[in-house]
C-alpha cells in the first residue's frame, strides 16, 4: 500500500493539497512577521484566525456575499489586533501572557457565537477555483498552480508584496528600525507607538483572513476548534523564517506539503497508525525549530516595553 505514496497521482494530489493548506499559514504568518518585526509579539493570533474564520461564515451565511465575508474577518481580525496594541504598547502589559489571553478569548467566543446564531453544522457556498487562461493548460503544473481559488493566488501574492514592503520603502525602513531599535527611531521622529499600532492591526487582519480562507474556502463550513493549533504553528513560522517573507513561504509550503502526505497517508489506508499520521505536521514543526540555523537573529527590540524620554 506505501508504494502507492509514490504513483505520479498521489504526489501530485499531495502537491495540490500542499499549495491549498499552505494559504492560511502564509496569511497568518507575514502578519505576524509584521508584527514582530515592529517588536510585538502576538501569540493571540489563533484567536484572531477562528473568530475572523466565524465572522466570515457567518457573514457568507446570512448574505451569500464572499466579499462581505471577508471584509467580516479582516474588520474583527483588526479590532483584536488594536486592542492587542492597546494591551502591548499603551499599557504596556506582558506580550506573551496577554497574547495568550486573546487568544482565549478568540476561541470562548467563536464558540459561544456559534453555538448561539448557528447551533448545528452549516455549509456555505465558498470561493470556487478560477483558472488562469492560458496558464491553466500547462502541462502538468498549470492544474496545480494556476486553477485555484482566488484567497490560494491573494496569499502567494503577498509574499513578494510584503517583501518589497518591508525591504524596499520608507514604511519598511521605520518598521524594521523601531523593531531593532525604538530609542534612535524615535530619535529620528518615528512615532515608534504609531508603528506598533499599525503592524498589530494589520497582522490582525492577516489572522482574520487567514481564518476566513478556512471557513469559506477550504472548507466551507465552521466547526468548533476548526484552526486546530494553526495561528500557533504561523508564530512558529516566523521564526522558521528568519522574520522575512520568502522565508515564512519555504517554512509554510514545508509544513503544508506534510499536512498533505499525511492526509493522503489516511486517504490511502497506509499501515501507519492514524494517530501518528496527523501529528507528523507538528512534529516536523517542532524539528525544523530544534535544528534549524540562520544567520538572521531576533529582532534586538522584540517584546520589549518602548518608554519616551520625557
Amino acid at each position: 500500500m506505501i508504494e502507492k505514496l509514490f504513483s505520479i497521482t498521489v504526489l501530485l494530489g499531495i502537491i495540490s493539497s500542499g499549495i491549498r493548506l499552505a494559504t492560511p499559514y502564509l496569511f497568518a504568518s507575514i502578519g505576524e512577521a509584521f508584527s514582530q518585526r515592529s517588536g510585538v509579539l502576538n501569540l493571540g493570533v489563533e484567536g484572531q484566525m477562528i473568530l475572523g474564520a466565524f465572522a466570515a461564515f457567518y457573514v457568507v451565511m446570512k448574505t451569500d456575499s464572499l466579499l462581505l465575508g471577508v471584509l467580516a474577518a479582516m474588520g474583527v481580525g483588526a479590532l483584536m489586533g488594536l486592542a492587542m496594541g492597546f494591551v502591548s504598547v499603551t499599557l504596556q502589559a506582558k506580550q506573551g501572557i496577554s497574547g495568550i489571553g486573546f487568544y482565549l478569548f478568540g476561541l470562548g467566543m467563536s464558540n459561544l457565537l456559534f453555538q448561539t446564531l448557528v447551533g448545528t453544522v452549516e455549509t456555505v457556498n465558498g470561493f470556487s477555483n478560477v483558472p488562469i487562461p492560458l496558464l491553466n493548460r500547462i502541462p502538468v503544473i498549470g492544474d496545480l498552480f494556476f486553477n485555484q481559488n482566488i484567497l490560494v493566488y491573494l496569499a502567494f501574492l503577498l509574499v513578494p508584496i510584503a517583501s518589497f514592503v518591508l525591504n524596499k520603502t520608507t514604511l519598511g525602513l521605520k518598521i524594521r528600525a523601531v523593531g531593532e531599535n525604538p530609542e534612535a527611531a524615535d530619535s529620528l521622529g518615528v512615532s515608534v507607538a504609531k508603528i506598533r499600532y499599525f503592524t498589530t492591526i494589520f497582522g490582525g487582519a492577516m489572522s482574520g483572513l487567514s481564518g476566513a480562507s478556512l471557513s469559506i474556502a477550504l472548507l466551507n463550513v465552521f466547526q468548533l476548534g476548526m484552526t486546530a493549533g494553526q495561528g500557533f504553528i504561523a508564530v512558529a513560522l516566523v521564526y522558521f523564517g528568519a522574520w522575512r517573507p520568502w522565508g515564512v513561504l519555504i517554512g509554510a509550503m514545508l509544513f503544508s506539503l506534510i499536512n498533505g502526505l499525511q492526509l493522503w497517508i489516511q486517504v490511502l489506508g497506509v499501515d501507519i497508525p492514524s494517530e501518528f499520521a496527523v501529528m507528523m505536521p507538528y512534529i516536523l514543526t517542532i524539528l525544523v525549530l530544534t535544528i534549524s540555523r540562520t544567520k538572521h537573529t531576533t529582532p534586538s527590540a522584540l517584546t520589549k516595553v518602548f518608554e519616551r524620554e520625557g
